[in-house]
């Protein structure tokens, strides 16, 4: 409503991403994003401040993206002087503590992590007239280093200055700082000598604070600052094999020699070619497999394989990288061609059967390394199915060998490819389609095409340490640093030896340096810790590692895919929408269209239901607390022969019997009884009835929003359509449930099913039959659908106009993506339960 106000903070920190919407009345004035660098380990304090000019009570909201490999570790909000602060518990009992807030008719929020994407942190409370609020939020990870170095970068987008902004890091490394640089992507240079840095041996402090004035920028895009402010930097490496941190009972240890040769590399790049790679993405992949051939080193050998329903093989062997081979390979790369289907299984299994018969034919060097790169944007639709392609992989490679996973643009089915290299001693990354597309490619290329070491382990005194984190890893890059932690058993340091072993080097003895600083360590160590028992959730032990996983985060306070952090905010106002929560928005409207709107994406699933005129349905049904909806299915006045005869909803019976509600809303008039009282409305009227626990609203001729308190928010819709060839006017209904989060888990129904969200994913996109629409392949509840790209009408913002909505329409009355069928939802009468 006009009452609310959006405050929009939306940022990554090490790839951060800063965006401040300001709306009207709402003053931003305060924005500080503090990192703090200790041996790797960083912590991240973001604080905002923002005030409500206005002279009502407006809702302030805060939206935060983090990297995948951030925990939050602690959010708190404080509002004329007092602090809420969030606490962290397992999934489950936090959201019970939720529903017992929110059933009070307290404003709570969640905090989830949704696994091993980017999340996103939102939070909003109602501030009154006057007030202020204060949000503070901070998380915690381990910077990886990358090619040599690492990095800090904030993508900086400020649409309305703010009288104080602040990005700062301090930065402490005891062995002592290599370099550290600091430079903004702006398209000006005046904001240049605003980045300070000052620096020791040790110790860095880097800052940028751009005056409100100074965030006016007449070259960026709506004249104020768009870039990125970027802090690189590396740590000072004697020769040897790492540096060890003791503190407070527990070490850390870094390895990243300096002073190790590279060992040759043998490639097999595996090249998607199917329909859903065609133009743009065909193109970059070509543009960028040329290039990473211009880097391989004169002593590797590789090999190209492209698949779609058939595997293609540049040649049927592995080959030297001399000047004139990789000459001939690029030639092959831009004569790439799009063909059909996906079968990934017998790709990767090709690759694999090279690499082995290099080996077995001493080919290739014996101190060399095999790796395979993977590149697709999609799901395997021909071949074998995904559980038997990784586990036929897995099988395959045994070991022996990298696999690698390049997932191309937002479609492809990520969690298949992380699987798939994480069993085979790689790692899956997402390219974005973007120009840049064909860097992105060559980068990650980059970070795996120098190895140092293989088959590498550090093993570290039997009686002196326990608990220790992954101390086996499959590769050491040049650029790259591996992180062993654990804890000391005795305070006895003086024989504390590493040994070191690995592929190309012999075992070496390293004696302890230590520094005394922190507790940092301990925290290190949790964190690795988790991060690891998370992985193996995939592997046979994953119901252990998961309950040791939990226990950590619970006594570290992260938030992980295992915990929540629950937040009880206080009630500003006496108002009746109070609570945080962005729910799904479920509706039904027009032909009839039922459409899932899902909240932090844009996007949306949807469904059309034909049946005879007269067939009632169940729209939810939830037993905890007796709320139900049904529809009932009216047709056109005049039906015309042998054409397409529409049906629409034309009334619905809606029971709570909680609340002892019972509404009767058709194209004529609504109905309301509760608790004994019988009202009867047109839809002429413009009145507010409020009662205990309910409260109707109808406005505009045409639209009823109906507040079931502490249960349900929903809007019905009454349209007027016109058919001029036959002089025909049609009233019907289109119902949209608003807010829902309080119901049940077991609330199902033709649109009850999604009101606690659903996980889909599409791939393998290709020209639809119809012109300009998409066609492609969806993943939802374990089946693969066939949807096409539809555009519907949404009524809920505006009820005479409506918004169009773009929507992945599934056919057939919506079978595999409803339980069961369209008919296993009709009901006899409009008020059965």
């Amino acid at each position: 409503g006009p009452e609310k106000r959006l405050l929009l903070l939306s940022f990554i920190f090490f790839y951060n991403h800063i965006i401040f919407s300001v709306p009207e009345k709402v003053e931003v004035y305060s924005v500080r994003v503090v990192c703090t660098v200790t041996c790797r380990f960083a912590r991240t304090v973001m604080t905002s401040k923002a005030l409500n000019k206005a002279n009502v009570a407006q809702e302030i909201s805060l939206e935060v993206e983090l990297p995948k490999t951030a925990f939050i570790t602690n959010f708190s909000m404080s509002i004329d002087g007092r602090t809420y602060a969030g606490e962290v518990k397992e999934k489950e009992k936090a959201k019970k503590q939720y529903d017992k807030a929110v059933s009070k008719g307290q404003s709570a929020g969640l905090v989830k992590a949704s696994g091993r994407k980017m999340e996103m942190f939102s939070m909003s409370v109602n501030v009154a007239a006057g007030s202020g609020v204060i949000f503070v939020l901070i998380y915690e990870e381990l910077l990886k280093r990358t090619l040599g170095q690492y990095e800090i970068l904030t993508r900086v987008k400020v649409e309305q200055p703010v009288e104080e902004f602040q990005i700062a890091a301090d930065i402490y490394e005891p062995q002592g700082l290599a370099f550290v640089e600091a430079v903004a992507t702006f398209p000006t240079n005046e904001l240049l000598p605003l980045i300070k840095k000052t620096m020791t041996d040790t110790k860095a402090h880097i800052s940028f604070s751009p005056t409100a004035e100074q965030q006016r920028c007449p070259q960026c895009p709506n004249q104020l600052i768009n870039g990125d402010f970027i802090i690189k930097y590396d740590v000072k490496r004697e020769k040897g094999f790492g540096e060890i941190q003791a503190v407070n009972g527990y070490f850390v240890h870094f390895f990243s020699p300096p002073d190790l040769a590279r060992v040759p590399v043998n490639v097999v790049f595996v090249i998607d070619r199917s329909l859903s790679m065609a133009g743009e993405k065909m193109q970059q992949t070509r543009e960028g497999l040329v290039s990473i051939l211009s880097d391989l080193h004169e002593d590797d050998h590789f090999a190209i394989i492209t698949f779609d329903s058939f595997i293609r093989n540049w040649k049927d062997h592995l080959t030297l990288a001399t000047k004139e081979n990789v000459s001939e390979a690029t030639k092959y790369a831009w004569s790439i061609q799009i063909g059909s289907a996906t079968d990934i299984n017998s790709a990767v299994l090709s690759a694999v059967t090279m690499l082995k018969s290099g080996r077995e034919n001493k080919q290739v060097p014996e101190r060399s390394v095999d790796m395979i790169i993977l590149l697709t944007d999609g799901m395997p639709n021909t071949g074998e199915l995904v559980l038997e392609i990784q586990q036929n992989v897995r099988s395959a490679i045994a070991g022996n060998m990298s696999l690698f996973c390049l997932g191309f643009g937002n479609s492809v089915r990520y969690s298949f490819l992380d699987v798939l290299s994480r069993e085979n001693k790689g790692i899956t990354r997402r390219i974005f389609t973007d120009s840049d597309a064909a860097v992105q490619l060559k980068g990650f290329y980059e970070e795996v095409s120098s190895p140092l070491l293989s088959d590498v382990e550090l093993r570290y005194p039997d009686n002196a340490v326990s608990f220790l984190t992954k101390n086996q890893y499959g590769q050491l890059f040049n650029g790259s640093e591996i992180v062993v932690a654990g804890r000391l058993n005795g305070n006895d340091m003086d024989n504390f030896l590493v040994e070191v072993s690995g592929k190309g080097v012999r075992n070496t003895h390293l004696v302890l340096t230590e520094y005394i600083f922190g507790d940092f360590t301990e925290r290190l160590w949790a964190y690795l810790t988790i991060q690891q028992l998370l992985e193996k959730r995939f592997k046979q032990e994953k119901e252990e590692a998961a309950a040791k996983a939990l226990d950590m985060s619970l006594q570290y306070n992260f938030v992980t895919p295992l915990t929540s952090m629950v937040v009880t905010k206080p009630q500003i106002e006496d108002t009746e929408d109070n609570s945080f929560i962005a729910d799904k928005l479920t509706e039904v409207d027009g032909d009839p269209h039922f459409i899932i709107e899902l909240p932090g994406k844009d996007d949306a699933l949807c469904f059309n239901i034909n049946d005879k005129p007269g067939t009632i349905y169940n729209l939810a049904r939830d037993q905890k607390s007796g709320f139900q909806v049904n529809g009932q299915i009216i047709g056109k006045k005049k039906f015309t022969p042998d054409a397409k005869n529409n049906t629409y909803f034309g009334r619905f019976g809606v029971t709570h019997q909680r609340l002892g509600v019972k509404l009767d809303v058709s194209t004529d008039d609504i109905s309301v009884f509760h608790r004994g009282k019988n009202i009867r409305l047109q839809w002429s009227d413009t009145t507010t009835v409020k009662d205990a626990g309910l409260i109707l609203s109808l406005t505009n001729n045409c639209s009823l929003t109906v507040t079931l308190r502490h249960s349900v928010k929903f809007m019905i819709v009454r349209h007027t359509k016109t058919w001029k060839k036959h002089h025909d006017t049609q009233a019907y209904l289109g119902f949209y449930t608003l807010d829902s989060h309080h119901l049940s888990s077991s609330v199902h129904g033709l649109l009850g099913q999604f009101y606690h969200g659903v996980e889909f994913e599409v791939t393998d996109l290709y020209p639809g039959q119809v012109e300009q629409k998409s066609d492609a392949v969806m993943y939802i509840k374990g089946r693969a659908l066939n949807v096409t790209r539809h555009w519907q009408k949404d009524f809920s913002r505006d009820v005479k106009i409506g918004k169009d909505v773009l929507c992945w329409f599934v056919d057939n009355d919506g079978n595999g993506l409803i339980d069961g069928s369209a008919s296993d939802y009709t009901v006899p009468d409009l008020f059965t339960v």
